[in-house]
């Protein structure tokens, strides 16, 4: 499965062997769902966005849950996500999804290794940006997300959000999608 992306069902099946919980899984799918409303929205205003990627992506985007709840899911995601095959869009969505992107010392102080975490494609934008939208299978507007991580988040990782939000906004212009 080098460079093909697997099915919804392929997708759904990794998360259950890897062992994500139903909440979990529901949570995968609530994502995706808006993810791929966004992507939409991206999509009809002109911009060349990866429908597929971003709905696969969203639906892995926890894999790493499996494993640990901490903001360690992250790496540990993309490395259950290399271990099974799957391709690099999919392995960088995993591992830049968390917040509005994890600097590199900010990595560096978690132990991870050197890489990029903060999300770069457009693809990577919309499912970390749809994931702060959804607190377990529910969606919910960005200011309940923002008081949420300004009370847990420094002050940075907070602004991070807020800007990856303003840039989202800038892409989906009136998008009924967004809670």
């Amino acid at each position: 499965m080098s460079e093909r992306l697997p099915t919804r069902k392929q997708a759904l099946h990794f998360l259950r062997k890897s062992g994500c919980k139903g909440n979990v899984i529901r949570h995968c799918e609530a994502v995706a769902q808006l993810a791929t409303e966004i992507a939409e929205a991206c999509h009809e205003n002109g911009l060349d966005v990866d429908l597929e990627l971003v709905q696969i992506g969203a639906l892995l985007h926890d894999i790493g849950r499996s494993k640990t709840h901490s903001v360690h899911h992250a790496v540990i995601g993309a490395d259950i996500a290399k271990s099974i095959g799957l391709p690099e869009p999919i392995i960088s969505i995993i591992k830049r999804h968390v917040g509005g992107g994890i600097t590199a010392k900010e990595a560096k102080e978690l132990g991870w290794p050197k890489d990029i975490y903060t999300p770069q494609t457009l693809e990577e934008k919309i499912v970390s940006y749809a994931d702060k939208l959804i607190e377990g299978s529910r969606r919910v507007p960005i200011e309940k997300t923002l008081d949420v991580f300004s009370q847990e988040l420094p002050r940075s990782a907070v602004e991070r959000i807020q800007k990856l939000h303003e840039e989202m906004l800038t892409f989906v212009g009136d998008c009924d999608c967004l809670p």
